[in-house]
């Protein structure tokens, strides 16, 4: 398997720390609004990767974050007139909802800044202790000239990122690059109690700090969108291995940005939509969807006509299964033609082990769709269907694509007994029966289909 590392700036073959095993830290939201659809992309992608190398056969232990405290969850606070504590929790129950219906599975760990004040402070003494890391004036800062490496990541010296630095009112910073470890307290603001006096933490230590209580001081794998690169992921290597004088990270990987319409979100060019937005207008499996069809490393363009198309596609994804489920039920006896099922399973590691190419991956699943219509239709096999399947639902549930299929209609009893009841209607020629029936189904959001093998269903 071959991933793109950001650091080295080329694919590299995967080599885990330890064998059979994945350490993996993605960098989650700041809580202080509902996701949009640029924080979906790394939340959809990077759940992939996750269970990908578990198909692969390695145990994987991936957290991500909350950043539960920051600037931006104390001004909403303010706004809204609540604690910053009530906008972390409302804001992560409302992400938590989004992820669930992204078909996202929880992470190993959701570590938050807040409960981790102490490792924070632990990590900070030490970046003091050995020079890397100065306090002034109740605040504290990493101390850029004393990293050598600092710039490795984003691939520019400390020269050039000096001359695009600032130096924010109120700071007392011995050089315009180095950041904030600690910050002073102010009035009203949250703070905890620490060797420099109240405060909280600044934003990229909390990374730093969770990502080696729970996965060590050296991991595998760390992702993140492209934006986060400079200066969060940069400082993050600078901090955890200022401290530790390890490697950091092992391979640094970033998912490209997403462009609505073909130009930037944002919220003053009125184009900037969350994903509750975007999913009341198109269905969360439907992003989810859209993005697996491009490249995670590829810029995005989000339209409504390009989900509108990802809806397409995955409803033919959706009809294929139907289909060999309901050949794997009802088709014929007998000797099955023979398939090589392997060649797409194959095909689609090929693809998934160069660096991760889900569009290349969906290819190969439709590939498999073609093959599947085709045997359902010119040779309803019952052991044939029953096998592509198995391969089926293999490939598909990797992507973690159509989800929602593998949950029971709570109304499918009530429903087989209407297209029962309906066949036997049609069997005697009562047709009044059999439209009462129809329009009953149709009512329920039910369509039935007569094929060969018997009646079939499916909401529509």
């Amino acid at each position: 398997m071959k991933l793109y590392n950001t650091l080295t700036a080329q694919k590299e073959e995967f080599v885990p720390n330890e064998t059979g095993k994945v350490k993996m830290y993605a960098c989650g939201p700041t809580v202080y609004n509902y996701i949009h659809v640029g924080n979906a992309r790394p939340i959809i992608m990077f759940d992939v990767l996750r269970r990908y190398f578990e198909y692969r056969g390695y145990d994987v232990t991936f957290v991500q974050n909350f950043t539960d405290i920051d600037d931006k969850i104390i001004n909403r606070a303010a706004e809204l007139g609540i604690t910053a504590a009530e906008v972390a929790e409302k804001f992560i129950a409302e992400y938590e909802i989004d992820a669930r219906d992204l078909g996202v599975r929880e992470a190993t760990f959701h570590p938050r800044a807040t409960e981790n004040i102490a490792e924070i402070i632990e990590l900070i003494e030490t970046l003091i202790g050995n020079g890397k890391a100065y306090e002034s004036g109740g605040d504290v800062y990493f101390r850029t000239a004393a990293f050598p490496d600092y710039g490795k990541l984003s691939h520019q010296p400390l020269d050039a990122l000096l001359a695009g630095a600032r130096v924010e009112q109120g700071e007392l910073k011995e050089n315009p690059m180095d950041f904030a470890l600690w910050k002073s307290a102010k009035p009203g603001e949250p703070q905890w109690a620490s060797p420099w006096g109240q405060g909280r933490p600044g934003w990229h230590i909390e990374c730093s700090a969770m990502s080696r209580r729970y996965l060590g001081e050296t991991i595998d794998i760390h992702a993140g969108g492209a934006d986060l690169a400079f200066p969060h992921h940069e400082n993050e290597i600078a901090q955890s291995e200022g401290a530790s004088g390890k490697t950091f990270v092992n391979y640094w990987l970033h998912n490209g940005f997403i462009s609505i319409d073909n130009k930037k979100m944002s919220k003053s060019l009125g184009n900037f939509f969350t994903v509750r937005e975007a999913a009341a207008a198109y269905g969360y499996e439907n992003i989810r969807m859209f993005m697996l069809m491009s490249h995670y490393r590829s810029p995005l363009n989000y339209s409504g006509d390009i989900l509108v198309s990802a809806k397409a596609a995955l409803e033919r994804i959706k009809t294929a299964r139907e289909n060999l489920v309901f050949t794997a039920a009802n088709g014929k006896d007998g000797d099955a033609p023979v398939i090589d099922l392997g060649a797409y399973r194959a095909r689609f590691i090929e693809a998934m082990d160069d660096d991760f190419n889900t569009a290349d991956a969906v290819s190969v699943i439709f590939d498999l769709v073609r093959a599947a219509n085709s045997a359902v239709t010119e040779n309803p096999n019952k052991t044939l269907a029953a096998d592509i399947l198995t391969v089926f639902d293999e490939l598909v549930g990797i992507l973690g694509l159509i989800y929602g299929e593998t949950q029971s209609d709570p109304d499918a009893a009530k429903i087989d007994a209407l297209v029962a009841e309906r066949g036997e209607a049609r069997a005697a020629k009562n047709w009044a029966r059999s439209d009462e029936i129809r329009d009953e189904l149709k009512a329920m959001g039910v369509v039935v289909e007569d094929t060969p093998q018997g009646a079939k269903w499916k909401r529509v």
